[in-house]
């Protein structure tokens, strides 16, 4: 190996380092991108023009799903602007009829609705309607914590199905369509998801119920959840984020808990929009029903293009399809709702969105611009270089190691869970993703695996540890305080469920694929 091939290890060494610390790692990732460059050529001016072009060329690559994010949050906020997304999960409390079947319901709700607005702009519905009715209905509040947790924050995002966000970026790495990527995460992320769903039950949830109800019992008990009240609304709810000026979300508090972690306010979970919100409009409930009707029919034809010939599909066109669905019905519910001013407010929610997509995942862009330096794909664009004559160091790397390692498909699944638990470590662990894509191409045929598949088997960890479930400096931090548990403890509580279920998953994706 070449002195640069040493330095890029290294890069990826302090790239490790700095997301198990939970340090920001744009620094260490130009820094590296620039030692690369100089270490390959030796010129000052050329590395330099690397570190921009190595954002650029990631920009390039990633920029279709910082529209889509855009597309949705826009479409949310439109939605948002005249109560239609409380109605549209209204009628699901009605069927919480006491804690094992608001346990599931919830945990069902949650997962289809994350799958199609992503688990934090979810939370804040779930939290306005359906939160207070599980845990009236008898769902002791960390037992609601865990359903939310496991299905959204884990199982839903693990997957990201239908957005594709995760899925684009590990194949971005991985070099492999990104529809088989996603098709494979889907099937791990249900595998363990249900499985730490019904560990989660046996190991906490029945039990909470049990205790709950014994306590109810008791003549000075009460309810026994030392948690929120039929009467109490959770925090989070329409009050908490209609409160204040009429615009401006009102700050959710904090988590009740030991670790002394506070929750983020509203401002920094959802765009804000400059869009007072309206008096409902009698058209808000034709909305809230007609949104995921939309959403279902393009789940049902994403479903026949890439398992059937009966409509045309291409790889990758998932995103596009619910990009332009989203941008569509953010432009009918605002024209149909506030006509006298519909444009301007269109323009606003889309500004919005985008400027959320950018403040949510602009950090990818130099580390996945330093991860491409190692994937021939992208490195001759990032070094001035002319197209197919670009350096491999991950890859080259990786084959000088391999002949150490064991030729086994088991060995290579639980690596790259073991991989992409640490770089999930960050906190979100999709910075990280093309970095395992890169790995999973290189280890899949010495191994006899599908890159496919240990691409999204690492996807998974990464994202199941700090999407999240496994850290408290996640957005596991906006479930406990919605729920209002302790953090620390919501942790605790899933560590044995999680990681069980990504082992069950190793070996699931060895005998399947």
């Amino acid at each position: 190996m070449t002195v640069a091939h040493i330095v890029f290890l290294l890069g990826l060494l302090v790239l490790l380092v700095a997301m198990a610390l939970r340090k920001n790692v744009l620094i260490p990732a130009v820094l590296a991108t620039f030692a690369t460059a100089l270490a390959y050529d030796g010129n000052i001016a050329s590395a330099i023009m690397s570190v921009f072009r190595a954002s650029l060329t990631a920009g390039g690559a990633l920029f279709e799903i910082f529209v889509v994010i855009a597309a949705v949050t826009s479409m949310l906020a439109a939605m948002r602007s005249i109560g239609a997304d409380e109605l549209m999960v209204r009628p699901f409390g009605r069927w919480m009829i006491d804690g094992r079947i608001a346990y599931i319901v919830l945990f069902v709700v949650t997962y289809l609705l994350s799958l199609f607005f992503w688990p934090t702009p979810a939370l804040a519905l779930i939290g306005a309607v359906l939160l207070p009715a599980a845990i009236k209905a008898g769902l002791p509040p960390l037992g609601a914590a865990l359903a939310l947790a496991i299905s959204g924050q884990g199982m839903a995002l693990a997957s990201d199905y239908v957005i594709g966000l995760a899925p684009s970026i590990s194949a971005s790495g991985a070099g492999v369509p990104a529809d088989d990527i996603a098709d494979r995460a889907l099937v791990l992320s249900l595998i363990v998801g249900l499985t730490a769903a019904t560990l989660a039950w046996f190991l906490t949830v029945r039990r909470e119920i049990a205790r709950r109800s014994r306590d109810s019992e008791t003549p000075d008990g009460g309810s026994g959840a030392g948690g929120l009240t039929p009467r109490e609304p959770a925090a989070g709810t329409a009050a908490d984020l209609r409160s204040g000026d009429g615009n401006r979300p009102a700050p959710v508090g904090t988590v009740p808990s030991t670790d002394a972690v506070v929750m983020p306010s509203v401002d920094a979970v959802l765009p804000r929009t400059s869009t007072p919100v309206l008096t409902r409009p009698a058209s808000a409930r034709a909305w809230a029903i007609g949104v995921p009707v939309t959403f279902g029919l393009v789940l049902v034809y994403m479903m026949l293009g890439r398992f059937t010939d009966l409509v045309p599909w291409s790889d990758g066109a998932g995103a596009s399809l619910v990009g332009g669905s989203a941008l569509l019905l953010m432009a009918a519910v605002t024209l149909t709702t506030q006509k006298s001013d519909a444009l301007e407010h269109c323009a606003t929610h889309f500004v919005d969105g985008l400027a959320y997509a950018f403040k949510a995942m602009g950090i990818i862009l130099p580390v996945a611009g330093f991860v491409y330096l190692g994937i021939p794909d992208y490195s001759g664009s990032i070094l001035g270089l002319e197209e197919g004559t670009g350096p491999a160091f991950l890859f080259d790397a990786v084959e000088r190691v391999q002949e150490y390692t064991p030729d086994n498909g088991l060995f290579a699944a639980l690596s790259m869970v073991v991989i992409g638990m640490l770089i999930g470590l960050d906190g979100s662990g999709w910075a990280g993703l093309p970095l395992t894509g890169g790995i999973a191409a290189s280890l899949a045929p010495e191994a006899g695996m599908d890159t496919a598949t240990l691409a999204a088997l690492a996807q998974n960890a990464a994202t199941w540890t700090g999407g999240g479930t496994l850290v408290i400096w996640s957005s596991l931090i906006v479930v406990a305080g919605f729920c209002r548990v302790p953090v620390g403890d919501l942790v605790r509580r899933l560590a044995i469920p999680v990681v069980s279920g990504l082992l069950v998953a190793a070996v699931a994706a060895v005998v399947l694929w």
